[in-house]
């Protein structure tokens, strides 16, 4: 009989490796664990469905019922990592759109015109609502829980009750229109393809690079193979999405903005000292103040910031319906803040990210569009979405517990 030996130089190292892995896990869990969950969501109604979910004009309409729930999202991280929340922004959606229905239909004052100033409208209310959070410290649940109530009173007096439109067709593209196809592509709309697939790429290289930067630095504990199935994972959907949506109309013009805004605020939140500084006062607002931090100030910012992204999706939602309703906005706020703590923010602050309050809002988005095709009624949908919720934080709380 032979005896088969194991070098232990070689089961070390091995080990080491696993050691490593689980660790890495255990603390990045939040991060893979939302991603994952929308897969496996996406996978169950795309068979449940019988494939409608993922059919081109599904998933257009997908991302269109959805913007402005992630438009208000990328704001509503900023706020909730700084420690705060923001009850308002439903209503402030419903006031910004129909001041915009006022100006434009009413007053007839051109669209781009009535745009920024609805902008400014809601950078100015999200201002006044953080003076109050920032400098006098009354609770930002008081502050904002007011300027909900105050908002949809005068939305109803604004529109006096009754709904405004039509607006411009011009007005309209920004959420139903979709970009040209300069290549004249037959039946398919190339000049969207390539797009995404470009942007897909440079993702991808931004990727390898920061992670080339930080083995040189010696600061990459992502472990190799998670670092390449995550970003495999996510070009080949950003690649497929693209692919899907050029074989319908091509990407959407929201599609476009709601890019932009993620890769900014991304930006900002993880490679700026204001985005750290946010941070670190959502984790320890003492321990900040105390380092040199204006907390007050960044807090004012984030809530001027927050009234503006609100003042957009007011915009994009008012131009997709094609008129102001005084119910524009009901409940939005709910939707929001779900988004983000589904997307791994924390209760208490100084935890979250932008793309994962994206994702949080894609699982809301995809959970709301799956349920209606399978013809789920809408009792049972809020149940659903209320125990997701739930589950969410009950996941935030124990995770911290156990760490």
């Amino acid at each position: 009989m032979t005896q088969t030996t194991t070098n232990p130089e070689h089961v070390e190292p091995q080990r080491s490796v696993l050691r490593h892995s689980l660790g890495f896990i255990r603390h990045h869990i939040r991060e893979y664990g939302i991603l994952f969950a929308l897969i496996a969501i996406m996978a169950f109604f795309q068979i449940a469905t019988g494939g409608i979910l993922l059919k081109p004009v599904n998933l257009t309409n997908l991302i269109l019922q959805n913007s402005y729930i992630i438009i208000m999202a990328i704001g509503m991280l900023l706020v909730i990592v700084a420690g705060h929340i923001d009850l308002s922004v439903g209503s402030v959606l419903g006031f910004v759109g129909a001041l915009a229905a006022v100006m434009i239909v009413h007053w007839g004052v051109n669209y781009w015109v009535a745009g920024i100033i609805c902008l400014g409208v809601g950078a100015v209310i999200g201002m006044l609502q953080g003076f109050w959070i920032a400098y006098y410290k009354i609770p930002s649940f008081i502050v904002t829980l007011a300027g909900m109530l105050v908002f949809k009173g005068l939305t109803l007096w604004l529109l006096a009750g009754q709904s405004v439109g039509p607006f411009p067709a011009k007005f309209q593209l920004i959420a139903s229109g979709f970009i040209p196809d300069p290549l004249g592509g037959d039946g398919m709309n190339l000049f969207s393809f390539v797009l995404g697939v470009a942007v897909a790429a440079i993702l991808l290289l931004m990727a390898v690079r920061t992670r080339r930067h930080q083995a040189r630095s010696g600061v990459a504990d992502e472990p190799f193979a998670f670092f390449a199935i995550k970003n495999a994972l996510i070009f080949t959907a950003l690649v497929y999405m693209s692919w899907l949506m050029a074989d319908f109309r091509g990407l959407p013009n929201v599609f476009i903005v709601m890019a932009l805004l993620i890769a900014v605020y991304s930006f900002i939140a993880s490679r700026t000292t204001v985005g750290r500084r946010i941070y670190a006062i959502g984790g320890n607002e003492k321990a900040a103040r105390l380092s040199g931090i204006n907390s007050a100030r960044l807090t004012f910012f984030t809530f001027a910031n927050m009234g503006m992204l609100a003042a957009l999706a007011g915009l994009v939602f008012a131009a997709r319906l094609n008129t102001a309703t005084p119910k524009a906005g009901l409940a939005f706020e709910l939707d929001v803040i779900a988004a983000v703590f589904i997307g791994g923010a924390s209760m208490s602050g100084g935890v979250g990210t932008i793309v994962g309050a994206v994702v949080g809002a894609f699982i809301m988005g995809v959970m709301n569009n799956g349920m209606s095709i399978l013809g789920i009624g809408i009792d049972w949908q809020q149940v659903i979405k209320g125990l997701v919720l739930l589950a969410a934080v009950i996941f935030d709380v124990m995770s911290k517990k156990k760490g």
